[in-house]
């Protein structure tokens, strides 16, 4: 008896930490949209060429929000100034730096109708992106359940309450994920 439990416990354990993954990805992905207000989420993965290596932009200077529309960053090696300006330039978040020789200032603008209305999209997409992960995940759980089934490990009963456990699990980090998008609109209808 105490096989089987492991058996599922382990099947368990593993889609819950395979789906909290998929959440945490998904929330990351919202992160670094551009809504509207000043957030060093924003740049921090902007990658820089930095004497020939791809380097985030976290790892070469410091970044602040001194207001809720404006980045400030300051290289810890002022010679990188350039190459942090182009990066930001050539990233597709459409923000302007302005360099002044010591740091550069990023003004964040206000979300047009239009941008409110392919972020609204992008998030949304994002979002099923998701879910799909985590009917993906379930998919394997079960698949994972069946097999110990097949396998003669698990009885018919045992798989049929783990797979419904699998399903609690999916609903779960799917209304999580929805929880994201609820949150990431309410932040872009207010920026």
């Amino acid at each position: 008896m105490t096989q089987i439990i492991d058996h599922t416990k382990t099947v368990l354990v593993d889609a819950e930490k395979k789906m909290q993954k998929a959440v945490d990805a998904t929330s990351s992905e919202f992160q670094h949209l551009r809504t509207g207000r000043a957030s060093i989420m924003l740049v921090e993965t902007i990658k820089v060429d930095y004497y020939n290596a791809s380097t985030q932009l976290k790892s070469l200077a410091s970044l602040t929000t001194p207001d809720a529309r404006t980045i400030v960053i300051q290289p810890w090696d002022p010679a990188s100034l350039g190459a942090i300006e182009k990066a930001i330039q050539t990233s597709e978040l459409g923000l302007v730096p302005n360099n002044d020789g010591k740091l550069i200032r990023i003004q964040v603008p206000s979300l047009t109708d239009e941008r409110r209305a392919e972020l609204d999209r992008m998030i949304r997409k994002i979002a099923e992106e998701g879910r799909i992960t985590v009917r993906n995940i379930r998919h394997e759980a079960n698949d994972g359940v069946r097999k110990l089934e097949r396998e003669g490990k698990i009885g018919e009963d045992v798989s049929k309450s783990t797979q419904k456990k699998v399903q609690d699990l999916t609903d779960k980090f799917a209304r999580f994920v929805d929880e994201l998008l609820a949150k990431k609109e309410r932040e872009i209808k207010g920026a």
